[in-house]
């Protein structure tokens, strides 16, 4: 491999200088000397110094824009459009970039316009110039390796980015379904674990039938599971990509070949199974993966967000609530009422579940405002959904680690509700008619007497007979009900069963 050993002459500053002068077709600016971005870097940082985040704030979109490159220069060398020591030093730099180094170098904000040139071109000039420091050159020596001519060669912002996005939308999505995964499993450990502590289930946040804790616990893990096959779904359609399309999708600047060539080697750098799209044309204006990818999140998100409340519900008190469950204390409650304590897990995923939604509206209104070639929106709809990744995992986390698996069963309170609830008359209304079970609800609340008891005063059935109707195991359906009690209908002028 030959490479070149002189060092262009409009970089060859004195070692005092502090900064390096670059030249594009605007005009040229000064570059901090040592800065691995470039000029295109510097006009996005003065044009859009709006959302005060740079895009490192997101490493798996980094590292992604840095899997593309390397899939990018890999290709190109195999189809003979790039030199094979250049397309080795793109892959060296990339490779550095994917274990961390260099992230606090690219600095242009997550919002931006331009469909995310600005993203792409900082890519570009980081890669480039890393390589160059790499094999001894300074920054800016782009006539030995160039962030466009080499970097970028065969691509443009409008296949790379979306590309970019979607992968780091794929790496982002996998942990959060390892996330999920385990939250569902903490919620299932903890319906077996309450299997058989009986409670009063509520309908419009009033008494109703008995239940056990496990079973709505239980429930809560079925929902989740729910959720973890339909964020599955989503990642085949994440590994569509529409690299070869450059521009508008129509591959002007690329070797024919180059589409399903950069395709194959994004395969093998990142163990996905990638397709280009059909329709690359279609491909590059298309926004309908994100708002898919979206909807689940907010569907997944919100719906955590209702059991949070649930959990915040059950372990309202301690003394003037539900009190049925104990959430695990993280910290003081209050600045002024001692030995107050808040659910304030919960109340994080409730704010987490807020923003989601907040952000799939976001979302909605930037793939609708893409027009005819191109969205030009994609920098919000990946600073939204990666967001909302990134917040729904560590959400999630902190909800099982520090809430959920250490969540324990107020008995004492939970036995003493059921035992006084009215709504055990319920199970009777088999036997002696929705009337009298009326009638028996109301006189039990309003003289705080047990059902069993006005039962048997008013010689409906035996005490034997009403007891094992509202046992425990029968009134929360963990006995099946069978044949051995018969169910008579009745009506107005029914004898009552003895």
């Amino acid at each position: 491999m030959t490479t070149p050993d002189t060092t262009p002459t409009n970089t060859d500053v004195p070692a005092t200088t502090t900064t390096r002068t670059e030249t594009d077709s605007l005009g040229s600016v000064e570059i901090p000397r040592d800065a691995y971005w470039g000029i295109h870097t510097a006009r996005a940082l003065e044009n859009f110094p709006v959302s005060r985040r740079p895009i490192s704030v997101y490493p798996d979109l980094i590292n992604s824009l840095a899997i593309v490159k390397q899939a990018a220069a890999r290709a190109n060398r195999e189809i003979g459009v790039l030199d094979p020591w250049k397309a080795e030093w793109i892959e060296e730099a990339c490779e550095r970039i994917r274990t961390g180094e260099f992230h606090d170098q690219f600095i242009v904000g997550v919002i931006q316009g331009g469909a995310g040139t600005s993203t792409n071109m900082n890519a570009n000039e980081v890669i480039a110039n890393v390589a160059l420091v790499a094999h001894g050159h300074p920054q800016g020596a782009y006539d030995i390796l160039h962030p466009l001519d080499d970097v970028n060669r065969s691509q443009s912002t409008n296949d790379v980015y979306p590309t970019a996005v979607k992968l780091s939308m794929c790496f982002g999505l996998e942990r959060l379904l390892a996330e999920h995964e385990l939250l569902r499993d903490s919620f299932a450990a903890k319906g077996l674990e309450f299997a058989h502590v009986l409670k009063v289930g509520r309908t419009q946040l009033q008494d109703a039938v008995p239940m056990t804790l496990g079973q709505e616990f239980h429930g809560f893990a079925t929902t989740l599971t729910e959720d973890l096959e339909r964020m599955r779904s989503v990642l085949p359609l994440l590994w569509e990509i529409n690299l070869g399309a450059t521009a508008i999708g129509t591959g002007i600047t690329a070797d024919p070949n180059y589409a399903a060539t950069v395709c194959r080697h994004l395969r093998e750098l990142t163990g996905f199974e990638h397709v280009t799209a059909a329709d690359l044309v279609e491909a590059t204006s298309d926004a309908g993966v994100f708002m898919t990818l979206s909807g689940i999140l907010k569907r997944s998100a919100i719906k955590l967000s209702k059991i949070c409340n649930d959990l915040r519900l059950l372990s309202s008190g301690p003394q003037a609530g539900f009190g049925e469950i104990n959430l695990p204390a993280r910290q003081a409650g209050s600045s002024i009422m001692p030995g107050k304590v808040n659910p304030v897990i919960p109340e994080v995923v409730n704010q987490v579940a807020f923003s989601v939604a907040g952000a799939d509206m976001t979302i909605t209104m930037a793939a609708e405002g893409g027009q005819l070639q191109l969205n030009a929106f994609e920098p919000v709809i990946a600073h939204s959904l990666l967001q909302s990744l990134a917040w729904m995992t560590g959400g999630w986390r902190t909800l099982r680690v520090n809430c959920v698996d250490g969540i324990t069963a107020n008995l004492d309170r939970l036995d003493t509700m059921v035992s006084t609830s009215v709504g055990v008359v319920t199970a009777l209304t088999p036997y002696i008619g929705y009337a009298a079970a009326s009638a028996l609800a109301k006189t039990a609340l309003l003289t705080h007497r047990n059902i069993a008891d006005l039962v048997v005063e008013a010689d409906l059935m035996s005490r034997e007979r009403v007891m094992k109707l509202i046992s425990p195991a029968r009134l929360s359906g963990i006995e099946a009900i069978t044949s051995a009690i018969p169910i008579i209908e009745l009506d107005e002028s029914s004898p009552r069963p003895l």
